[in-house]
């Protein structure tokens, strides 16, 4: 999966570099209007940046589609999509059994763990035993609020949700949470920033397949089954020919397409 930026104030559509063609399908490709470090942010000129951009940038271009980005409020992005106000979802978005009954997904084209972190000075894992009495923030609309709800919920204080992960990992800053679920990536992002020192990661979640998923995809319309065979082509060609692994290995230092 992520400040409060408002969405008008990224009203602009930045055009993704390698897409655009005069003769090429224009498609929006939306991802969730906030920061998601290494994933999406915005850099100093307010240019979007980050893994997730140029994964996209690259998918685009093996499959001459003319892409523009929308920022979108994450918590309305699949409407945006059903609703034809973007054409994709480039966002992080886990395939999973209960969004598969509204949407439809590209070839999963990462697949990482889902963390726990909190305060260095306070003591316990990843397991629902140890965060008994704890207050785990999420983010709405996620796959961790589902996870947390079920798995945390009963013995937690309280599952606590955040608009965007960047508020969520705030408040743990700021000690008005406990801990806080997302994806292992992301939250070590947040670990090695200035706002993280106060906290470390606690360890990863036992799996659950049904609401983790099977990994991440593109999101996509059900009735868009050309785009579909387009971007699982552009998926395969990318990672084939070296293009996922150069851009990949300038963010990462371990394969983030997992097994």
């Amino acid at each position: 999966m992520k400040n409060g930026l408002k969405v008008a104030a990224l009203a602009l559509a930045i055009g993704i570099s390698g897409g655009a063609s005069a003769m090429a399908e224009q498609v929006k490709v939306g991802f969730a209007a906030e920061p998601y470090p290494p994933f999406t942010s915005l850099d100093a000129s307010g240019k979007w940046v980050g893994w997730e951009v140029e994964f996209a940038d690259a998918i685009c271009k093996e499959a001459k589609l003319d892409c523009v980005i929308t920022p979108v409020a994450w918590d309305g992005i699949i409407p945006a999509l059903t609703t034809k106000k973007i054409d994709m979802i480039v966002g992080s978005m886990s395939i999973t059994e209960e969004r598969l009954k509204t949407i439809d997904f590209s070839d999963k084209y990462y697949n990482t763990p889902t963390g726990i972190i909190g305060r260095k000075d306070d003591k316990f894992d990843a397991t629902p035993e140890s965060l008994a009495g704890k207050i785990i923030g999420v983010q709405v609309s996620t796959i961790h609020q589902d996870y947390a709800t079920k798995h945390f919920g009963p013995t937690a204080a309280e599952v606590k949700e955040y608009q965007t992960q960047d508020e969520a990992n705030q408040d743990l800053a700021a000690g008005r949470v406990d801990a806080v679920q997302a994806d292992a990536i992301a939250l070590d992002a947040f670990l090695k920033s200035e706002a993280g020192a106060c906290c470390d990661h606690k360890g990863n979640v036992a799996d659950d397949a049904a609401i983790l998923g099977a990994g991440v995809g593109i999101g996509i319309r059900k009735d868009e089954g050309a785009l579909k065979e387009k971007l699982n082509a552009a998926i395969k060609a990318i990672r084939a020919n070296g293009t996922y692994d150069t851009f990949s290995k300038k963010h990462f230092d371990f394969n983030i397409y997992g097994e």
